[in-house]
């Protein structure tokens, strides 16, 4: 049975949901995986909420449409989940990913996400401030994603990430980059 992993992503246009999705793809790809990335827009305008979809798999992936029932759900902006329902779809044995600085019990219970699925809670912005210096969080939700639920491989992920930094900045902001994804998979909380 081929294993399949589908990932939605849910942002504001403008913060990265995309690239996290296309970068997350690119990994899959450079470990001889099966992959696509694509992006679904609403309101062509900064802040608008927005979708993006992964799939990785084992075997080649002979389905072309938007994901309804995501393995994963990654949400870049916590204010999306007053507008979105996030969780709509997510397998119920699903992994729901957070940038926010609640408490994962907290989020799980709010949400009336089921016991069987994982809720998981990392405050992206404020280690993408520390580190980066800048709020550009889909890097280090990108390193929570993937201690969560090891979907690529963080050394995988890592040495595409300096390869396309690399293109456009120097040793300091890959390390910082660096930086933000280690500190997320660290201080990931899980409920």
């Amino acid at each position: 049975m081929p294993k399949l992993t589908e990932i939605r992503w849910h942002a504001r246009a403008g913060q990265g949901a995309v690239t996290a999705a296309k970068v997350v793809a690119e990994t899959a790809l450079s470990a001889d995986q099966f992959m696509q990335a694509m992006p679904e827009y609403g309101p062509e305008r900064m802040g608008a909420p927005i979708k993006a979809f992964t799939r990785i798999c084992d075997h080649p992936i002979e389905i072309h449409n938007n994901i309804e029932f995501p393995d994963v759900v990654v949400v870049l902006d916590e204010s999306l989940l007053d507008v979105v329902d996030v969780t709509e779809g997510m397998k119920a044995d699903g992994t729901l990913i957070i940038n926010t600085c609640s408490p994962a019990a907290a989020v799980k219970k709010a949400l009336g996400v089921p016991d069987t699925a994982k809720v998981a809670c990392v405050d992206a912005s404020g280690i993408a401030l520390d580190t980066i210096k800048r709020d550009i969080h889909n890097t280090p939700i990108v390193g929570a994603m993937i201690e969560v639920t090891e979907v690529i491989e963080m050394e995988s992920f890592k040495g595409l990430l300096a390869k396309n930094l690399g293109k456009k900045f120097g040793q300091e902001m890959i390390d910082a980059n660096f930086a933000a994804v280690d500190r997320a998979a660290q201080e990931v909380t899980v409920a």
